[in-house]
């Protein structure tokens, strides 16, 4: 009866580590899919250094896992009391790891409203200057996403000119309706827009756009945090009771 249990235990222990290895092939995938993605959002990404910091971070944490993943079957099919007992250290930290960032993304989601990146916008935003991180990144997202501001092109009504424009709005390049939503698109009218004609400004907000775009991912990276982390859970215990059981 207890080789049967241990049996069971050792297969179960195999079939969770297949799906932490699926998991870090997946991460690893977005991660590299984030970093040479050649459709605009590399561009924002790499103007920004925490989200570039953050595909790397994703990546790597994609290869520890697959890694660990491979060595839990590993150590589950062979029944290596070393290979499993590394296993559950490591698997234990990523866990801790993975379970402090969800803590402080949740502290932390103030950070996320309407009103922050308002707040910023007016603050930082240098129109045109691209030499200007904050700036470029915006001008990136707008054009990206054909929208203006982060709730339209009102935004931009306390954002200082430039000293040499002599245009009465206030509206940026960025918001110009173009054929193609790339840096290198042509505009429709730029000095329609420019002028303030708003058939040829994006007019829709860049916070609202954004989240509806990416709403049902949203909810499916949170799935599969979750799914993960209980997936890892149950890596452990199983992966303790395998070590004890082997003799």
């Amino acid at each position: 009866m207890e080789g049967d249990c241990l049996s069971c235990m050792k297969y179960l222990m195999f079939l969770f580590n297949f799906f932490i290895f699926l998991g870090g092939a997946c991460l690893m995938g977005v991660g590299i899919w984030v970093i040479v993605d050649p459709t605009g959002f590399r561009e924002i990404v790499a103007a920004n250094p925490l989200l570039f910091t953050g595909a790397y971070i994703m990546l790597a944490m994609g290869a520890m896992l697959f890694l660990l993943g491979f060595l839990g079957c590993c150590g589950a099919i062979r029944e290596n009391k070393c290979l499993l007992l590394f296993f559950f250290m490591f698997i234990l930290l990523i866990f801790l790891a993975e379970l402090s960032a969800a803590i402080l993304a949740f502290i932390f989601r103030e950070n996320l409203t309407r009103e922050f990146f308002t707040k910023e916008l007016k603050k930082h935003y240098l129109r045109n200057n691209d030499t200007d991180v904050f700036s470029s990144t915006w001008n990136s997202v707008m054009i990206t996403f054909a929208c203006c501001g982060v709730n339209g092109p009102e935004d931009f009504e306390a954002v200082p000119h430039l000293p040499h424009s002599s245009l009465e709005k206030a509206t940026p390049e960025a918001c110009c309706q173009r054929e193609l939503q790339s840096r290198e698109g042509m505009f429709i009218n730029k000095e329609a827009c420019l002028t303030g004609v708003e058939r040829f400004q994006n007019r829709q907000g860049c916070y609202t756009v954004i989240l509806n775009s990416f709403e049902t991912y949203v909810y499916l990276a949170g799935a599969l945090a979750i799914g993960v982390l209980a997936i890892e859970l149950f890596a452990m215990i199983f992966a303790m009771c395998l070590f004890r059981g082997i003799q």
